[in-house]
């Protein structure tokens, strides 16, 4: 992803980004916990996506500051919604992780006209809905693909 250049971004547009750096920042501390957790083969595609949100914040908050706007910081530490036991309440929470993402990048789609930032909140969407089916198989949750990625209840 890579929403800079950005050239017109608005208020709730800079806030729905600030929202998402939030979310990226949320995942990537969860990421090193549900490693622990996870089979060798697991593990590896966890830091594979560990290293994609890693892109994505670095992504935002190189626009953020284009634009003017001091990102937001990660928070000392994350709790998770349920303990973190096995390899299954593992996926669990990276489902957590990515769906609370996907929220926070359909609200940059959707409070954004600019065009670059909008195709690369659409990339957000699109790669972290394929994150969230793998995750969501591996806890063992129905539908497999989240319904309106990104869409909250």
């Amino acid at each position: 992803m890579s929403p800079s250049p950005v050239s017109t971004i608005d208020e709730a547009a800079a806030d729905a980004l600030q929202d998402a750096l939030a979310a990226e920042h949320a995942a990537l501390w969860v990421y090193p916990l549900i490693v622990v957790f996870l089979p060798a083969d697991q593990a590896k595609q966890a830091r594979a996506d560990a290293e994609a949100h890693r892109a994505l914040r670095a992504a935002i908050e190189q626009t953020l500051t284009d634009i003017g706007a001091r990102p937001v910081s990660a928070l000392p530490a994350y709790a998770p919604p349920r303990p973190v036991t096995d390899a299954r309440s593992a996926a669990a929470l990276a489902v957590v992780a990515e769906t609370d993402a996907l929220g926070a990048w359909r609200a940059v789609l959707e409070h954004t006209t600019d065009a670059p930032l909008r195709a690369a909140a659409l990339d957000a969407l699109v790669e972290g809905t394929l994150r969230c089916t793998r995750w969501r198989r591996s806890a063992g949750q129905t539908p497999a693909v989240p319904v309106f990625p990104g869409l909250r209840p």
